[in-house]
């Protein structure tokens, strides 16, 4: 799995770093479900990031959203399911469950990044990584979500 690269030298702390902290808690979750490895051998196992792409303060964002994604999924996944009618979570794109559960992780437990800033990096994760159809799905299916959580 992998997403298109960027040549461009990103300041720490950027919406760019955070998108690629992003990018990497995503590619962590996909080896935790289809190598169905402990998120603790996981986060062992990933190569280090360059140190000029994630500060030690975007690694453990890396590490908080990988491992709540992965330890919340009884949580996450009837938010998912509901939101997603007529899909069962088994049978959804690997891809798309996982942007799913770390965006809805983070619309959780995140409480200081806007919703809005969620759902686009979710859509720019399955625009890199998935495909248009699901740059729709993830859409509509956070955005249900925002709104049933807003209420709440």
């Amino acid at each position: 799995m992998t997403a298109r690269a960027s040549a461009k030298t990103l300041r720490p702390d950027s919406a760019a770093t955070r998108h690629h902290a992003r990018e990497v808690a995503l590619q962590m979750l996909y080896q935790w479900e289809v190598g169905r490895m402990p998120m603790v051998e996981v986060a062992q196992s990933r190569p280090a990031e360059q140190p000029e792409r994630l500060t030690e303060a975007l690694q453990a964002f890396v590490l908080r959203l990988a491992h709540g994604a992965s330890s919340r999924v009884e949580a996450l996944d009837p938010l998912i399911s509901e939101a997603a009618s007529g899909w069962r979570i088994e049978r959804m794109n690997i891809i798309d469950r996982l942007i799913l559960r770390l965006a809805v992780f983070e619309f959780l437990e995140e409480r200081d990044t806007p919703a809005t800033v969620i759902i686009n990096e979710a859509i720019e994760l399955a625009r890199s990584f998935s495909n248009d159809e699901s740059v729709a799905f993830v859409n509509g299916v956070l955005d249900a979500i925002r709104r049933r959580l807003e209420r709440a």
